[in-house]
């Protein structure tokens, strides 16, 4: 199915984990794509995986500081200079951040992660909807959390900004669907990516994986995500079949942010 055929996407925290998963399969199903992050090395190895999946992909690369609002700007104008608009928009470069109490997380850790999460989401937002309004069309997906729609503990920055996240998309929705803009959230829960071992490493180092199997346990479903259900999730949001989808913040994650 080639629902991307002729669209430009930009994805960013593609150099990896749901970004990865994401741009190879919105490259198979024909977009242009401009994948963005801050590791350059990762970015290589995504495209080296679309290159051998889908041969006549067009992929630009951009390393970029989601935080930095210079970088976003170069980001956007690259894509729109390459390809002549922004269809979609996959919003999603993020860190966890270490885990720690409250009182204990401090105000560096705090301002770094709100930094990447929160402020380099609304840069990303604010630029690109500037293209989607003069072209009266486009989606935008952006990633949150289970950690967006409900406490998780020792993680004080990512809830917030996650959190914060969900208040955008909403906000920004409810302003821009008049021009022909969808933009959605997504709420992953415990998903198998990079980020998401590191996290487990955090907790015990030498037996991540037990620590692993023990947190999906309580999980209605018993294991973890993988990066390409997001995927496919992700290129529904933006693919335009799901046209009156706007302002939702969707959970995947097994069905346990339901669980009592």
């Amino acid at each position: 199915m080639q629902r991307f055929e002729g669209k430009s996407v930009i994805v960013t925290g593609a150099g990896s984990g749901l970004g990865r998963a994401t741009a190879l399969q919105l490259a198979n199903e024909g977009a242009k794509l401009t994948l963005v992050d801050l590791n350059e090395k990762g970015l290589q190895g995504t495209e080296a995986e679309i290159r051998a999946a889908a041969p006549q992909a067009e992929v630009q690369l951009a390393i970029a500081n989601v935080a930095n609002e210079d970088e976003v700007i170069a980001y956007v104008s690259q894509a729109k200079a390459a390809y002549g608009s922004i269809d979609g928009f996959f919003n999603n470069a993020g860190i966890e951040g270490k885990q720690n109490l409250t009182e204990e997380f401090g105000a560096e850790e705090f301002n770094k992660v709100v930094a990447i999460n929160l402020n380099g989401v609304f840069f990303g937002m604010q630029h690109v909807l500037k293209v989607m309004r003069e072209q009266g069309s486009g989606a935008i997906v952006n990633t949150a959390s289970v950690g967006g729609i409900r406490g998780v503990g020792n993680q004080s920055g990512y809830a917030a900004s996650k959190h914060g996240v969900v208040g955008l998309t909403r906000n920004s929705a409810i302003e821009y669907g008049q021009y022909g803009v969808q933009i959605n959230a997504i709420a992953p829960g415990a998903i198998m990516t990079p980020m998401v071992e590191g996290s487990l490493k955090q907790i015990d180092p030498e037996n991540w994986e037990a620590v692993g199997q023990a947190f999906v346990d309580p999980n209605p479903m018993k294991r973890f995500g993988k990066p390409e259900e997001v995927a496919k999730l992700v290129a529904f949001l933006l693919s335009g079949d799901s046209g009156f989808i706007n302002a939702a913040v969707i959970p995947i994650d097994g069905g346990q942010s339901y669980k009592y």
